[in-house]
């Protein structure tokens, strides 16, 4: 009697810390699957190379296309004049009323700097550029207003926020007239917009690309295995098991995938940047080639993880749940 107590309280021992042990395991299970599926891919290594070369180049094409945007963005940023605001005052405003209309937009938050070109400065340079000294003598009157050159400052030197800004300096009692050539700066945007959208299509396109490859990559390694699944099924495996080292395979080509397409990326910024800098040189502006950032590349290293699990995950749900012992 006293032998089936200590049994029965042994069994009980066993269950308490079985939940424990089931943790464990799992982990380690799941370490051991990573590093078989690792190994296995080690013994094809042109075949798992290829395949991580294919997705690593799919998805260079997308995040160079994206440093070349930012690279756009930067150079409009930098083109500070493009969005500057020129405001004509009244002809009979005097000088001391121009002098403290122009202390007040200076001290604007909205506005960086503020030019002010004298209406007598501007006619003697008028005249001296012009050829037309003999017919300005002949004016009694000097015809050009007072004019203020004013540049927003740098959140304000969008097409929105400039036009905005303009339309408040329009109000002031002091301007006879506003002008704000924003014409090349919305096409810019405009081809911006575009190129964006279509970087967008590119990207997902070849995002499906990545995990339809991956797919038909692990369908093909679950086909090989087709008789191994079966027995490992008639010893009671279950498809959560079976499933799991078709998953981190997934997970090596996305990783390896993600490392190429840095590499590949970064190369391709490299080898462009010195054209790039001659250019700049040539144009005597201070513009380098801005690459991917460390947060731009995690995100592509991790995109490429998840389209490498996503297209194993859709794989083995698929084909692993068909396989069965006859």
């Amino acid at each position: 009697m006293s032998l089936l107590f200590r049994s029965r309280q042994q069994g009980a021992q066993q269950v308490n810390i079985s939940g424990f042990r089931r943790f464990v395991m799992f982990w380690v299970h799941n370490l051991q699957q990573a590093v078989a599926s690792l190994g296995e891919l080690a013994r094809y290594p042109m075949a798992s190379l290829m395949t991580m070369a294919v997705l690593g180049l799919s998805l260079t094409l997308p995040a160079t296309l994206y440093v070349v945007v930012k690279n756009t963005e930067a150079i409009g940023a930098d083109w500070q004049h493009a969005s500057e605001i020129t405001l004509f005052l009244r002809k009979d405003l005097s000088q001391q009323e121009v002098s403290t209309f122009h202390k007040r937009l200076s001290l604007s938050n909205d506005i960086e700097s503020v030019r002010w070109i004298d209406k007598n400065e501007a006619l003697q340079e008028f005249r001296e550029s012009s050829g037309f000294g003999e017919a300005l003598d002949a004016l009694t009157n000097n015809p050009l207003p007072d004019v203020l050159l004013v540049l927003p400052v740098a959140n304000k030197r969008g097409t929105v926020q400039a036009q905005q800004l303009a339309q408040q300096l329009r109000n002031e009692r002091e301007v006879e007239q506003v002008r704000l050539d924003l014409d090349w700066l919305q096409r810019l945007e405009a081809l911006l917009n575009l190129v964006r959208d279509g970087l967008l299509a590119l990207a997902a396109l070849l995002c499906i690309a990545v995990v339809l490859i991956v797919g038909n990559t692990i369908r093909l390694n679950i086909n090989s295995k087709r008789d191994e699944i079966m027995v490992m099924k008639l010893v009671g495996a279950t498809d959560g098991y079976i499933q799991r080292p078709f998953l981190y395979t997934g997970v090596w080509y996305g990783f390896v995938g993600g490392l190429i397409a840095w590499l590949a990326t970064a190369v391709m910024i490299l080898w462009i940047s010195g054209a790039v800098a001659d250019i700049s040189e040539l144009y005597e502006s201070q513009f380098a080639l801005i690459g991917l950032t460390f947060n731009e590349m995690l995100v592509l290293w991790l995109l490429a993880i998840g389209l490498g699990l996503l297209g194993s995950y859709i794989a083995v749900r698929k084909h692993v749940r068909t396989i069965e012992p006859q």
